[in-house]
């Protein structure tokens, strides 16, 4: 059974930073490109990075420059790096893996308020 879960996320200050992970089990990480999307409030799920298996990486504009996706093969985890967060990143992050089957982790919450 293939499950992905995500970890990481929090309360921070605008400018902080957090650091997501995406652990999963029943599928291996290495073989599939990984995303990260996130769902505000309110508002439709939306992309924000992507990551192939052979490395190659792709953001949405409204978080390149301060968001980095990486994977550790070893451990079968995507990380998301996010930095100067703004309010407008508050938002539930999920992450899936590109195999045509829909799988989502449960989501983390991120929320950037002072």
């Amino acid at each position: 059974q293939v499950q992905l879960v995500e970890s990481g996320g929090g309360l921070v200050q605008p400018g902080g930073s957090l650091r997501l992970s995406c652990a999963a089990s029943g599928i291996s990480f290495s073989v599939f490109a990984v995303a990260w999307y996130r769902q505000a409030p309110g508002k439709q799920r939306e992309f924000v990075a992507v990551i192939t298996s052979g490395g190659s990486t792709n953001y949405a504009d409204s978080v390149k420059g301060r968001f980095t996706i990486s994977r550790d093969n070893a451990k079968n985890t995507v990380y998301l790096q996010m930095n100067s967060l703004k309010p407008e990143d508050t938002a539930v992050y999920y992450c899936t893996v590109y195999t045509g089957l829909g799988y989502w982790g449960q989501g983390t919450q991120v929320t950037v308020s002072s």
